[in-house]
């Protein structure tokens, strides 16, 4: 640690599970005890989160795995790690009066229906992956709606749209206020829906160190939440509150055990190599882009999965003892 912190611009989402290490981080003084002092940015969605880079706009972050390979191929934004597994929780939601007829069903209840969804995003991926495991063309077979995930809720609560393609905790207060009901997650659909911890490539190159430190405060934050539930629980509900969602105690419980996040030990283990199961995952991310037509031509995940500010963490043996809480 330094005497003055280094500052560090950091982007993300509110309200997000996977965010939780920042909000603890905060509240424990862990960014004080390795130098740094950290300044948010937030962003309704990933899409508008990965274009600010360009502007210099944050240095380091998270975001979802689709605009994290946007970021890659449009702002040479770069993947330092994994958030969470989020595959359980983007899915597709429908009525829950309506969820019984479709279930039997579903492509001729769903061919040619109204989808609300957030476009370039890992909810839409996944809805996608849904509906084409029902034999049905995405996007052709559908009137798309492109609206934020606030948007999304307000119009499908006063009866807009067929079905709805949203994230967590999304999911749950569509659930809550309106009793809809999930009808495919990514994770049913074989879609893995990683989520990224990310970084400007310029910004990385030119600090390593303090990209190391930084990672080492979210991996401590992982392994807080794995080694103390119910406090991790608490927390989460106070974070989420602070950018207005409120959610049952039993759905933020339901936000740790659906969403598996990685220790310094298992983000190595998934990241190595330029065949690594993180590489997997984003080149099927990478497919689903092209074939939206977000991204002309598929981008090998290998040029911007870069494990090197990991792999730093776990070679700096005081970084790595904070990491991993001891």
């Amino acid at each position: 640690a330094q005497d003055t912190p280094t500052e560090i611009k950091v982007s993300y989402q509110p309200a997000l599970y996977w965010a939780l290490p920042y909000y603890i981080a905060d509240q424990m003084g862990w960014w004080e005890e390795l130098g740094l002092a950290p300044s948010y940015s937030t962003f309704a969605s990933g899409a508008p989160q990965v274009a600010a880079a360009a502007a210099g706009d944050w240095d380091i972050g998270g975001t979802g795995s689709a605009p994290a390979v946007l970021g890659a191929a449009r702002f040479d934004i770069i993947t330092i790690g994994i958030t969470n597994d989020e595959s359980a929780t983007n899915a597709m939601m429908v009525r829950g009066d309506e969820a019984e007829a479709i279930r039997a069903d579903p492509a001729g209840e769903l061919r040619g229906q109204r989808l609300l969804v957030t476009t370039n995003s890992t909810g839409e991926y996944a809805a996608a992956a849904c509906l084409e495991s029902y034999g049905l063309n995405y996007p052709e077979d559908f009137e798309v709606v492109n609206l934020n995930q606030g948007e999304i809720i307000s119009a499908f609560a006063s009866g807009t749209g067929k079905m709805a393609g949203l994230w967590a905790p999304n999911i749950y207060t569509l659930e809550d206020r309106t009793g809809a009901e999930l009808l495919c997650s990514g994770k049913d659909a074989g879609a893995i829906v990683p989520g990224a911890l990310i970084a400007r490539r310029d910004y990385a190159e030119a600090n390593p160190e303090i990209v190391a430190r930084y990672l080492a405060v979210f991996l401590r934050g992982v392994e807080y939440i794995r080694e103390n539930n119910d406090e991790a629980v608490a927390m989460m509900g106070d974070f989420y509150a602070l950018t207005g969602v409120e959610l049952p105690e039993k759905f933020l419980r339901q936000e740790i055990a659906l969403r598996p996040m990685f220790t310094l030990d298992e983000q190595l283990e998934i990241m190595g190599g330029d065949n690594s199961t993180v590489v997997e995952w984003f080149n099927g991310l990478g497919g689903y882009m092209t074939s939206t037509g977000t991204l002309e031509t598929e981008l090998d995940a290998s040029t911007f999965v870069d494990s090197t500010y990991m792999q730093l963490v776990a070679d700096t043996p005081e970084l790595a003892a904070f990491a991993r809480g001891e």
